[in-house]
């Protein structure tokens, strides 16, 4: 029945068939009608100049067969015209066999003078016995039976009466009977419930009758549109108008000066359910829904907000609309959303691990659990996505119908490059970063510093001469980055891998080419090689594959502006000459030297990070790393500190676990910028210079010694 349906009304422009006799033609019948076409309902109306002969024409035919709604206006004289009753007769065939709607109107008659065909009806009737028979009146008493049982609306017992109220309730349930406001929400909506219950608790908890605004933030991806899509739906119908705008950011990519304009038309016209005269530019918009909506309780969700005027031009302020009015925002930059309250925010999280595996086997075999053997590949491509909806569509997408063997393939593609429909989406945030210095810090977090600590980073962005204070927040803000609460790097692996494969597109043949080296492979090419370029900026080794492997500084000796170096397990033999004099970060964990070379001309240096080195004696001349702020030597196999003299710029010291740690020079005590001080777990160490109390900005110092005693003069240089 349902197939059938779909196939007649796939031939029909119109939505409603209007029945109806001629005498309310002028009055409400066409107050109805315009009602209908202004709420963008299209209805065909059976004007009298299509009624001909003895039966109703193919026309109207057609137009009932094709329409998902009949709407039947019982007035006294409605039974006096034959035509009105053979599309009644119509009408209860098609929702028969078709599966029609039918709604009846009670027009100054009670349902029970249809019903039972007395009155104005029953006289109608036994008339048309004479001229078309008692076979033919009775099928038309049959429809009227039937159609009169059907819920529909009684005039008369309106609460009002007023026929404005009456066609007004009409309209609203005629637009929830073809669900011409409902939002196609995702295909498959896992994890979605639990989200809409959620924010549906919240909303009923607030008591007061203002204008709520919820701010709806996250990632790329994580499903925002959907949520509030949901949200949407389950709620318009208890509002007096309501309008999505979906896709606001692409709306007005194109920045026409009136693309604005046209989204607030939009606003008012979706809302009032009625054609507004054209919003020529945005001021003129902005009066006209403060004129119009302050006494609307309204449903509006504006849909990827990002940036500040989109939001001002189209919900301002919250007196802008009437009193228990809604207004959601959909977003990924949560700095739009600075003048919400706290609990107005909610952060759309990504799916569990559960709730992925169930959205991935729903794309890709169609039902809430893998096939036997594609389980345990499903799992891991399901932790692979963290939980982040898009890329689960998009992935299970793509595996749909295919073998084992191409779903292994595809797993470790997948771990070698990033898939680019995901990418795609994802990098849409990033290209809307303010500026190329944000997009720089953000790639260097992508590349480098993710699990690291924020404050310590944030000191080598800016002797790269970033602005990382406002950069970080931006990428906060858009959820391209977070803190934990440890204050570290946090960063969805898609993000991250978004950012890194941005990197391999600058040069995707030659890899010194690159800003920034991350792939082990990538690496070893260049440096055995040889291939380093000026363009490359940081580089990490941090993988076993490259863990004892040889290289000579030498390698280097190309990349002029080489900033960041991270190099974890490598053998390097060679002058540090070589190295470029604009690192301001060089870490060198478990290195193999057994002494810093004393070619330590690092003007620029922020940090330097050499633990679980095998080094045990540290030569350059502090003198020298005018810039350097972190040091750290944990682990290492050092008897005692380097002389500090010069290095007036230190803030951070570390010596945790220098097991054979005997003396600390005493120009430690000069360093008064030094905030932190760990000699914790220095088995070796027993006694600190005395003038340590003159390290007045020295908030943390750790120390754990069984026997320590604090001397003038540890030792004499």
């Amino acid at each position: 029945m349902a197939s059938s349906s779909s196939s007649s009304r796939s031939h029909s422009k119109y939505s409603v068939f209007l029945s109806f006799k001629g005498e309310t033609r002028r009055s409400f019948t066409d107050h109805l009608y315009t009602s209908l076409w202004e709420a963008g309902v299209l209805t065909f109306r059976d004007e009298e100049e299509i009624r001909k002969g003895n039966d109703i024409s193919d026309e109207l035919k057609q137009a009932i067969e094709g329409s998902e709604i009949s709407i039947v206006v019982f007035s006294k004289n409605y039974a006096q015209s034959r035509w009105c009753l053979d599309e009644l007769v119509k009408m209860v065939e098609c929702k028969q066999k078709l599966g029609q709607k039918i709604l009846p109107i009670f027009y100054h008659v009670t349902p029970s003078e249809v019903r039972k065909q007395t009155g104005e009806f029953g006289i109608a009737l036994n008339q048309h016995k004479e001229q078309f028979g008692e076979e033919r009146v009775n099928g038309w008493k049959a429809a009227l039976t039937a159609v009169a049982d059907l819920s529909g609306w009684d005039l008369e017992i309106m609460k009002d009466g007023y026929e404005s109220g009456f066609i007004k309730k009409i309209t609203e349930c005629v637009l929830r009977e073809l669900n011409h406001t409902y939002m196609n929400v995702a295909r498959y909506q896992v994890g979605i419930d639990s989200r809409v219950k959620y924010m549906e608790n919240f909303l009923q908890s607030q008591t007061n009758d203002g204008v709520k605004m919820i701010g709806i933030f996250g990632t790329g991806g994580v499903g925002k549109t959907t949520l509030a899509k949901a949200i949407y739906n389950r709620n318009f119908l208890r509002f007096e108008g309501s309008c999505f705008i979906a896709n606001i950011r692409s709306e007005v990519s194109g920045g026409r000066h009136d693309d604005l304009a046209r989204l607030q038309e939009k606003l008012v016209r979706d809302t009032l359910k009625r054609k507004i005269h054209e919003i020529d530019n945005v001021d003129r918009g902005i009066l006209l829904i403060k004129r119009i909506l302050p006494s609307k309780k309204v449903l509006i969700v504006l849909d990827d907000i990002d940036h500040r005027d989109q939001l001002n031009s189209l919900a301002g302020e919250r007196d802008w609309f009437g009193s228990g009015s809604i207004i959601i925002i959909t977003t990924r930059d949560v700095q739009l959303l600075s003048n919400l309250r706290a609990h107005e925010k909610y952060e759309v999280n990504m799916l569990s691990l559960d709730e992925s595996l169930q959205l991935l086997s729903w794309h890709a075999f169609g039902a809430p659990v893998p096939l036997e053997e594609y389980s345990e590949l499903s799992k891991t491509m399901a932790s692979y996505t963290k939980g982040l909806p898009l890329a689960l569509e998009v992935i299970g997408s793509r595996l749909h119908g295919k073998s084992v063997q191409e779903w292994r393939d595809d797993a470790e593609k997948l771990k070698k490059i990033p898939n680019g429909e995901v990418q795609k989406i994802l990098k849409i945030s990033y290209d809307a970063l303010d500026d190329d210095d944000t997009q720089n810090i953000f790639l260097d977090i992508a590349c480098f510093f993710i699990g690291d600590d924020k404050d310590n980073t944030v000191k080598i962005l800016e002797a790269c001469n970033f602005f990382p204070g406002s950069g970080i927040k931006t990428l906060t803000d858009r959820c391209l980055l977070t803190i934990n609460e440890y204050g570290k790097f946090e960063m969805h692996d898609l993000v991250r891998d978004m950012g890194r494969e941005i990197v391999r597109m600058e040069s995707s043949q030659e890899p010194g080419k690159r800003s920034r080296l991350v792939d082990p492979k990538d690496v070893i090419d260049v440096l055995q090689g040889k291939k380093g370029t000026d363009a490359i900026q940081g580089m990490i080794v941090n993988s076993n594959m490259l863990r004892d492997v040889p290289f000579n500084t030498k390698a280097f000796k190309r990349m002029k502006n080489l900033r960041i170096l991270i190099l974890d397990g490598v053998c390097l033999s060679g002058s540090f000459k070589y190295l470029s004099n604009e690192l301001r970060l060089l870490r060198l964990h478990d290195c193999h030297l057994s002494c810093t070379p004393s070619e330590f001309f690092f003007g620029k240096l922020v940090e330097l990070n050499m633990s679980r080195s095998n080094i045990n004696e540290f030569q350059p001349n502090m003198q020298h790393l005018i810039c350097l702020k972190i040091l750290k030597l944990d682990g290492c196999k050092l008897k005692k500190t380097p002389d500090f003299t010069g290095a007036h710029s230190l803030e951070k010291v570390s010596f945790h676990g220098c097991s054979k740690l005997v003396k600390v020079h005493k120009s430690i005590g000069s360093l008064k910028e030094l905030v932190e001080l760990d000699f914790n777990s220095c088995s070796a160490l027993k006694e600190l210079p005395t003038n340590l109390g003159d390290l007045e900005q020295l908030i943390e110092l750790n120390v754990r010694l069984t026997a320590i005693t604090i001397c003038p003069f540890l030792w004499d240089v």
